[in-house]
Order: C-alpha cells, then structure tokens, then sequence
C-alpha cells in the first residue's frame, strides 16, 4: 500500500506544480493570515484545493491536515492521514524565488509512511516510503557521514545560533538558509548540507514528508529534545526538528543540553 500511496502523492504533487507555476512571478492576490500566521496567495488556495480534491476523493477514509484548510477533530480518528502543505516557501514564492516546495505526507500511527517534496520551479522531485528507499528524481540519494559539528555545513536562521540557545558551546558550523524547512530537510537527505536545525516549534505539514525523506537518507531525525518525531497530533505542531548525519545530531543535541 506505501507504494500505492506513494505513487497517488506523486502524481497530485506533479499536478500541483503546474497550478503554482501560473502564479508564480505573475503577481498573485496575497494577503496575511489572521493572528500572525504569515502570508496566504491566491496560488496556495488554488494548490490546497486541487490537492484536496485529488487525494481525498482517492482515498475518502484518509484525514486530512494542511496549512490551508480548517482543522478538525475528525482527523484523529483516521487510520491514516494526509499531511500537506500546498506552498512551503511561500514568502519565497511571492518573491519569485525558485526554492518554494508542494510537501505532501500520509502518516499512519504518528509516523509518515509515504511522502513527496517537489520543487516546481526546480521539477525537483524528492520522494520516499515505508517500502522504498529516499529519491531525488528517481535516484537514490544519501545523507552525509560527517562524525562532527566542526565544518559541517548547517541549515539554520541566524537567531538560531544564538548563544541563549547553546550552553554547551555554539557548534563551529558553516550556516546556510532556505525559506523552505521540507527543501532544508530534503537538502540534508542528498547529502547537500550535514545538518538542518529549528528550535522554534514546527508545524507538521512543514515537516512531515522533508523528515521521513531524510530519515530514509541515513540522516538522524528528532525533535530539538531528541525525541522521536510523531504526528497527526491533536495539536499539530512538533518541538523544532533537528535532522542531520548522525554524528552531527549527536553532538548538536549535547551541546543544547550541556
């Protein structure tokens, strides 16, 4: 069934990618979410409701959780559940930058069994399930062996090396940024950067399919305590997420917790 899925998330995420591209560096209708929540186009509604409309009438039992729609208790109660978010990377996208992501994930018992990250402006396809191994457009990819923090390359806000943060030393790292967290998990699964790291809380539709990407890369995944990753939580949100090779995880978590 994973393999399944995986295809039916593949297809919607190909399908997304043609609905943004209309949008995107065309001037889109935007506009901010209430209570602070950031930015919403035209473009992310358009992508919400050709995702909903394709999977859910696939899969009528799934739930379903993306940024762009209203949550609701129902969701819980499913075996298994879409995870989305339509645009990740949207202040990316209204800028006409190339990195924004459709991420897409199905998760069964609070772990993501099928998942897709595309990358439209890029055709950048990042894929991996419960049956198959981690892809960047139909070929395996590998997280990086670095043993330590000194040299590696970290994607990362710049607050987020803060001293505040490190009472065991700031690690000696290279920093780099993306607006997207899914592309910044995805990233890290190719081997491209040693680690990604966000302390502040994140919500599940950003991480969900970047984080079983990079888990199936070899990358170490957890929240910032070291904690398991779980979803389709009542309150959809994890404590920051951490996800780098696994030498690099260890010493970033010894050295936030010294």
């Amino acid at each position: 069934m994973p393999g399944h899925d995986l295809a039916l998330l593949t297809d919607a995420a190909l399908a997304a990618g043609k609905i943004a591209l209309r949008y995107w560096k065309n001037s889109p209708r935007a506009w901010e979410k209430d209570a602070g929540a950031g930015p919403v186009t035209e473009a992310d509604l358009a992508v919400n409701d050709l995702l909903a409309e394709r999977l859910r009438s696939a899969r009528p039992d799934y739930g379903w959780l993306s940024e762009e729609s209203i949550d609701t208790a129902e969701r819980r109660q499913a075996h298994r559940v879409f995870i989305v978010d339509p645009i990740d990377g949207t202040r990316a996208f209204m800028a006409g930058e190339d990195t924004f992501a459709h991420s897409l994930a199905i998760a069964e018992a609070g772990r993501v069994i099928a998942a897709v990250v595309y990358l439209p402006a890029l055709d950048r396809l990042y894929t991996a399930s419960a049956a198959s191994p981690a892809m960047r457009d139909g070929r395996p990819i590998r997280a990086s062996t670095r043993p330590g923090t000194a040299g590696a390359t970290l994607l990362a806000t710049r607050p987020t090396l803060g001293e505040s943060y490190w009472p065991g030393g700031v690690p000696d790292v290279k920093r780099s940024f993306r607006a997207s967290l899914a592309f910044r998990l995805c990233l890290v699964a190719e081997g491209r950067h040693d680690g990604m790291l966000t302390l502040r809380e994140a919500w599940e539709w950003d991480i969900a399919a970047g984080s079983l990407i990079a888990q199936s890369a070899g990358a170490a995944v957890t929240d910032r305590f070291g904690r398991p990753l779980r979803f389709n939580a009542e309150h959809p949100q994890a404590a920051g997420v951490i996800a780098a090779a696994p030498g690099v995880h260890a010493e970033l978590l010894t050295r936030l917790s010294a």
